[in-house]
This record gives C-alpha cells, sequence and structure tokens, in this order.
C-alpha cells in the first residue's frame, strides 16, 4: 500500500508560531501511530519567522526540538523560494494559527498549488479571521451576539475633533464594562477589558497598533462554552466543553499559562442549552463556509438562559491536550483518528 505523503505546514509569521510548532508536533506523533503507520508519511514543512520555508533536516530539526529557529533573511528572493520536496506531498495539514496562517492567505497558496489540504478555504478563513466579517456573517444566519460597534484605525488615529465622538458612540451603544479587539488577530492578542473613558481611548489605540479593523463588544456575565465541529457539508458537533478561568478574562497570559485554566468536558450545563449550543455551532459552520474543522465560541448567560455565539476558530489549538482534540476525545474520537477524518475530509473536499 502507498502512503500518502502529508505535508505538515507549521511554524509561520504569526505571534503564534509557538503553539504551532507543538499542535504539529502532536499531529506528526498520532500520523505515525495506529493505523495511520501504513497510511501517512509525514514530511514537515516550516515557514520561519521571517516568512522562508524550510523542509528535509533543518524541518525535522524544529520539530523535534520545539525549538524555532533564530533566522531572518534579508534576501527577498528567498520568500519565493519554495522547497524542491514540496512537490511530493500528497496533502496538506497546514497548522498555522493567526494572521498569515487561518485568513485565507495559506489557504489560497494551497489552492493554486492544486493539491488538497486540511480546513476551510479561503472564504472560510477570511471571512472567520475578521471577527467584523464573521459577526456580519453570523447576523446573516441568525445566530444571536451581544452588541458591537466595529470601528477603523483611521476613526482611531484621526483628528481630535472625531475620537471622541467615536467613543461617545461607544459609550451610548455598550456601556461598560466592554473589551476592545483588533478584528484579525487570534490567542486574545491586543485584547482588553475597559470600564471607563481613559481606558477605552488606551485601549483602541492599542488595538489600532495591531491591526486597521477594531471591534469594540459589550461585556456580559456569562460562562464560556465551546463545541467542535468536524467534517464537510454534512459536519457533526460534538460533546460541548467549557473554560473556566481566575483572571478577569481569558487573555493570552491565561491561555498559556499552565494552571491559570481549566477545562470541563462536557460542560455542566443542562441538556437542552447543549443542544442549542451543538446546532448553532453547525449553523455558524455553514454561516462562514467552513470546512473540516473548526472550534465554536459561545457565552452561556446561566441567570437568563441566553445563548450568545462569539466565534469561530478554523485553525484552533492542535496539541492532544487542546480543547478541540479534547472534546471529539471526550465523543469517542481518539486523537489518532481525528487527524485521519481531517486528512479524509481533505482530500473529499478536493475531489
Amino acid at each position: 500500500m502507498t502512503k500518502l505523503k502529508v505535508g505538515l505546514l507549521f511554524g509561520g509569521r504569526s505571534g503564534e508560531h509557538e503553539v504551532s510548532i507543538n499542535s504539529s508536533r502532536a499531529i506528526a506523533k498520532a500520523l505515525g501511530e495506529g493505523n495511520n503507520i501504513d497510511k501517512y508519511e509525514v514530511l514537515p514543512v516550516y515557514i520561519q519567522k521571517d516568512g522562508v520555508w524550510q523542509a528535509g533536516d533543518i524541518a525535522q530539526q524544529v520539530l523535534e526540538t520545539a525549538k524555532p529557529l533564530a533566522t531572518e533573511t534579508n534576501n527577498k528572493k528567498q520568500l519565493w523560494q519554495f522547497p524542491p520536496q514540496i512537490a511530493d506531498v500528497d496533502v496538506w495539514f497546514p497548522i498555522l494559527h493567526g494572521p498569515n496562517g487561518e485568513d485565507g492567505t495559506v489557504q489560497g497558496l494551497l489552492t493554486l498549488m492544486q493539491a488538497p489540504f486540511v480546513g476551510s478555504g479561503v472564504l472560510g478563513s477570511a471571512v472567520s479571521m475578521d471577527k467584523i466579517a464573521m459577526k456580519m456573517a453570523f447576523a446573516q444566519a441568525g445566530l444571536a451576539q451581544v452588541n458591537y460597534v466595529a470601528v477603523n484605525r483611521s476613526q482611531i488615529w484621526s483628528n481630535p475633533c472625531v475620537f471622541p465622538k467615536l467613543c461617545d458612540e461607544i459609550e451610548k451603544t455598550l456601556d461598560y464594562p466592554c473589551f476592545v479587539k483588533p478584528a484579525n488577530l487570534g490567542s486574545s492578542v491586543g485584547i482588553a477589558k475597559v470600564r471607563s473613558r481613559t481606558e477605552l481611548e488606551k485601549a483602541l489605540d492599542n488595538a489600532a497598533s495591531y491591526d486597521r479593523r477594531i471591534i469594540v463588544e459589550a461585556g456580559v456575565e456569562a460562562r464560556e462554552i465551546e463545541c467542535a465541529v468536524l467534517g464537510n457539508d454534512n459536519p457533526q458537533a460534538s460533546v460541548v466543553g467549557e473554560i473556566a478561568y481566575d483572571s478577569d478574562f481569558y487573555d493570552y497570559e491565561t491561555k498559556y499559562t499552565d494552571g491559570r485554566s481549566q477545562m470541563h468536558i462536557p460542560a455542566q450545563i443542562p441538556d437542552a442549552i447543549a443542544s442549542q449550543i451543538q446546532e448553532m455551532s453547525l449553523k455558524a459552520f455553514a454561516a462562514v463556509d467552513a470546512a473540516g474543522i473548526g472550534r465554536v465560541d459561545f457565552f452561556y448567560v446561566e441567570k437568563t438562559g441566553e445563548v450568545f455565539i462569539n466565534e469561530i476558530n478554523t485553525l484552533p489549538g492542535f496539541t492532544a491536550f487542546s480543547m478541540y482534540p479534547q472534546m471529539w476525545s471526550a465523543s469517542g474520537v481518539t486523537f489518532p483518528e481525528l487527524c485521519d477524518r481531517l486528512i479524509q475530509f481533505a482530500l473529499e473536499r478536493h475531489q
């Protein structure tokens, strides 16, 4: 039996470079276990922080040591020179978190290569990455969300007359507390919870340094519930899980510091609420034209029984201990089987 060569694409130019390496290590291990041993051959392809692609021994070294390369190039021609090994790839498994990885850019490149790849295509990736476009798609699908205001950098970094009026509008529409977020960054980077005009002004200025599109959302006292989706045109939803944490909100430090957050799978919520979240997850998956993989996050307001969709992540963290694989494990799908299914869905969609 001829093995499929899986191009494991990891690293990337986003702030989640190290997270991507950890995810890729887990996937490589899973593809070398059980039935996967006879089906797949992993070909690691590493994108340095400067955007240069590496394969062969260099990529294997990063995969084994989990240490990113510090190399930086001043030769822009290297950015357009791909390792010859990529011509041997049968199917791609991109595990690039954040900008330049799950926003449609790499997906467009892989589409031009005419090779199947795991996950959403250009449209699903781009819409899901931009929180403003994503929320517009959710609204069109009739999914309940918290109130929000969309803002452009030009409104924040404007003349002294425009910015105060913008803050007035935000206060009138949302009140405090509220959350200021760059529209196109993952892993809670650049996000701030604000409770006053001074904090709002500072948070808007900071968010504008990360992105030209910013979103401000109403704060809500709620439990954070997540659901994993797997499949293409007829996807399935996993059991739901809950993220609990000891900080003011689920920021970057809390997310990636051991012991600061806990997963509860399945979430201890009423069955009717769990079913509602699963149904909304599938609806959200279809609304953004996602494929293969997706983790959908929600706010559950226990006092009122309301459920609000927060966001969808088309390339969520993918270590064996990440929320997405853990929810599928609790649903009866092992980590190696999950990796296998994702590759098979990639082949199916390409055909």
